[in-house]
């Protein structure tokens, strides 16, 4: 089932599922305020989690929510409750896809994680990068205006541990491994022409090898999980290709961190298929501004707030 045709999905909708970095305090309260579906999503999610999701994402503190352990839950949800808005007024995708952590609201989204299970999956997530960057800390940095292939060279010939972790668009992309290497790269990308290099505010060298250990224990831990088969195929961040094959999609989870975020690929996967309009279902606006980066011929759409869900027909 790897291979799909292009005729299927002609104006059909892609939902696209944002990561770390797109939430923002608030986020939430509006659709549980107005949705009585959100608000029961909410409640069950603090009662599986263990901790006040709701007053976190709410009401913060920034600094509460920006740590990692925190922010993926909160991403999560918010995201699930847009898309289950969407859902109870039958617009549905017939593709998906998440970058990083939005990967896993994509699979919910197919089918694949029961509610319970993606909050489990992602409470753990949250927590192992979290003890990772405490207790090995690392670093990321987003470089603009190099092409792949010169900050893959740069990132080759840097001494200590440094990669290419998210492929986020033409000329946009974030390197990730231990301090100095990654300051050194910052250093050449600037000397090669990068019109920015920016250290970014993440205490965990996320989608590289230092988080080796923390994906050995996640993985054991997913072993833990039933999965079921897709409704329809997604793109996992490791390979780029669409597949509604469940080997290849748990062997994507099980690898993805310690494998950049393929989404550049991801996005030209999707439109090589015919689709043309994606909704970013979830906090921010992240994921729609890549889009536009990759292929400025797509339509992109926001599913966040109550006025961008209640404009879509």
């Amino acid at each position: 089932m790897r291979y799909f045709y292009k005729i299927i999905y002609m104006n059909k909708y892609c939902f696209i599922f944002p990561g770390q970095g797109s939430q923002y305090v608030g986020m939430g309260k509006d659709l549980y305020e107005k949705y009585p579906q959100v608000k029961e999503i909410y409640d069950k999610a603090e009662a599986t989690l263990g901790f006040p999701i709701k007053k976190l994402s709410f009401e913060g503190p920034e600094t509460e929510l920006r740590n990692t352990n925190n922010t993926q839950p909160a991403i999560l949800v918010h995201s699930i409750a847009c898309f289950e808005v969407l859902k109870e007024r039958n617009i549905q995708p017939e593709l998906a896809c998440g970058h990083s952590l939005g990967e896993y609201s994509a699979l919910y989204c197919a089918g694949v994680l029961s509610f319970e299970t993606a909050l489990k999956l992602v409470k753990q997530r949250g927590e192992l990068m979290f003890s990772e960057g405490l207790r090995k800390p690392g670093a990321m940095a987003a470089i603009l205006g190099l092409s792949d292939d010169i900050i893959i060279d740069i990132c080759k010939n840097i001494d200590g541990v440094v990669v290419p972790a998210n492929f986020n668009a033409p000329g946009q992309t974030v390197i990730s491994g231990e301090p100095t290497a990654v300051k050194q790269a910052c250093e050449t990308a600037s000397q090669k022409g990068a019109l920015k290099a920016i250290m970014l505010p993440v205490s965990g060298a996320f989608h590289s090898p230092l988080l080796q250990e923390s994906a050995e224990s996640y993985k054991a831990f997913l072993k833990t999980f039933e999965f079921n088969l897709p409704k329809f195929p997604i793109i996992p961040n490791r390979t780029g290709v669409a597949t509604a094959e469940l080997t290849e999609i748990q062997k994507s989870l099980e690898e993805q961190l310690i494998n950049p975020v393929l989404w550049t690929k991801t996005i030209l996967t999707a439109k090589s298929l015919g689709f043309t309009n994606f909704i970013e279902v979830g906090p921010g606006k992240v994921l729609s501004g890549l889009v536009k980066r990759i292929a400025p011929d797509l339509t992109t759409i926001l599913a966040g707030k109550v006025e961008e869900l209640e404009k879509i027909n």
